[in-house]
């Protein structure tokens, strides 16, 4: 028997209707070129366009029922219409719902912060798999729904893709999952009621002032997913204690939320001790309630060193024995845009990272300037239609650490790239330290020109992207193959 309307509503949920509600329905969409005949329809309220505008298309496409904040005059009499106070809650409702709870199927662990969601969440992922059981995976790189994997295009897509993504993994066998949770995605309701075993705080630095305008806006929309305001307390917490804003965190959790925290302060209940860092990897001595171990990781950086505490926290709160995890790790491969190395035979390092914050850039850039035994070279850009208060800051941080860099266009979407220079150009300490070049891959094939063996080069910002956003045209670009076009055609040059 067909699902029916009335099947996917609470009492108390409608503010009003019209229409028949034991109508069956086909599915669900929230974007009008998608609706199929049978359809609900959700008019969602947006910064850029409103969904009230779009129920005409909608129903034109077979759209069955609408939901809305407000029924428009005028409706027609084949449609069900429903008001609802809060559209975005309401669809995170029905399609938890309509996908009948995939999200209590699984141990699903979500990943915030402002660094490090990526890696932790691969990491956990790595980590979690066996032979024969997969991990599902939701974030900035790719989706693993269990049975395949595709390309991301969106860190916390909205509340129907998760609920339908997290079924399919369900539906694959999937038992465990790793998701990004982006304060947007937290914001706008897209994680509303999601069941999480694990909510795990990375850090939170300077970043989305575009959207949140303060440093405790952000804050308090990260607590939401802890406290239980996103609809759901998760079962456990995994805070990281090395962060002023997860020291707060901590003991804003609720009693009945069990707290793991990890870090590299003594009271922490996973922690780093005797960290030894090098250019090809990390030792130190994990530390556990139950035990310790020696660990080698594959990952530089003392930053990185919380991303693999956080990683094992997240573990150890599902109750997985860390010496028994740790193995693994020494097969992980790193993720995509993380620190990648770039090796074609060149005598300096090239590496490309995904960091685009003045906090990121820093912590990317003291790490290298620490291990590296010649000059430091930068590649960087801002992204446009973005918190413009943070390119001063970034250029701040990237003339503090390295001995040249070359500013150029990151993703300029449809903001001048004049403008975007003029609010860098404001946070140079050293302009014989710095030249800005409009062409990302022309200041990159500098950067290459100038380096030389023992140098090191981090080119910034874009990480594992392919493409660069142009006012409406995207264009592909890989920093990456790019690098390795120029190298091959320099050595070509030099024979």
């Amino acid at each position: 028997m067909a699902p029916k309307l009335s099947d996917y509503f609470h009492d108390g949920e409608i503010v009003a209707s019209k229409g028949d509600l034991d109508r069956p329905i086909s599915g669900l969409a929230m974007d009008s070129r998608r609706v199929m005949a049978g359809n609900l329809f959700f008019a969602l309220p947006g910064r850029r366009a409103d969904g009230n505008s779009f129920i005409d298309e909608a129903i034109n496409r077979g759209a069955v029922a609408i939901v809305a904040e407000k029924i428009p005059s005028g409706t027609a009499t084949r449609v069900t219409y429903i008001q609802v106070a809060d559209a975005r809650r309401c669809l995170s409702e029905v399609s938890q719902r309509y996908y009948n709870f995939p999200d209590k199927s699984l141990d699903l662990l979500g990943i915030t912060g402002t660094n490090g969601k990526t890696t932790v969440a691969n990491l956990i992922k790595h980590l979690l798999s066996t032979s024969t059981q997969r991990v599902g995976l939701i974030g900035t790189v790719n989706y693993d729904l269990g049975a395949r994997i595709v390309p991301s295009y969106r860190t916390t897509p909205e509340s129907l893709e998760l609920f339908g993504m997290l079924a399919q993994m369900r539906d694959a066998g999937c038992r465990q999952a790793a998701m990004e949770v982006s304060s947007h995605g937290i914001d706008q309701q897209r994680v509303r009621g999601m069941q999480f075993g694990v909510a795990v705080f990375t850090n939170l630095t300077r970043d989305h002032l575009d959207y949140h305008q303060t440093m405790e806006a952000y804050f308090e929309v990260k607590t939401r997913l802890f406290t239980g305001a996103a609809g759901v307390a998760p079962r456990t917490a995994a805070i990281n204690l090395d962060d002023p804003y997860g020291r707060k965190l901590a003991a804003l959790v609720p009693q009945h939320v069990k707290l793991v925290t990890f870090g590299e302060a003594p009271e922490a209940t996973v922690r780093a001790e005797d960290v030894r860092l090098n250019f090809k990897g990390t030792q130190l001595r994990l530390v556990w309630p139950e035990g310790s171990m020696e660990i080698e990781s594959p990952f530089i950086g003392r930053y990185n060193v919380s991303n693999l505490l956080a990683a094992f926290a997240a573990c150890y709160a599902l109750g997985r024995d860390p010496q028994v995890i740790a193995a693994r790790l020494k097969s992980f491969g790193g993720v995509p845009g993380r620190m990648e190395r770039i090796e074609e035979g060149q005598p300096y390092n090239v590496l490309v990272d995904y960091a685009h914050s003045d906090d990121a850039l820093r912590n990317a850039l003291g790490m290298l300037r620490a291990i590296t035994p010649g000059r430091l070279f930068v590649v960087y850009g801002c992204g446009g239609n973005r918190d413009r208060t943070k390119r001063p800051l970034m250029t701040a941080a990237v003339q503090e650490f390295a001995d040249f860099s070359w500013a150029t266009a990151d993703n300029p979407r449809s903001e001048a790239l004049a403008q975007i220079f003029t609010d860098m150009k404001t946070g140079v300490t050293a302009s014989d330290k710095i030249t800005f070049v409009e062409d990302r891959r022309r200041a990159i094939s500098l950067a290459l020109d100038s380096a030389q063996e023992g140098d090191c080069l981090l080119i910034a910002g874009k990480g594992h992207e392919t493409y660069q956003e142009f006012a409406d045209t995207v264009v592909p670009f890989d920093d990456r193959q790019v690098v390795r076009e120029l190298i091959a055609i320099k050595k070509i040059k030099t024979v």
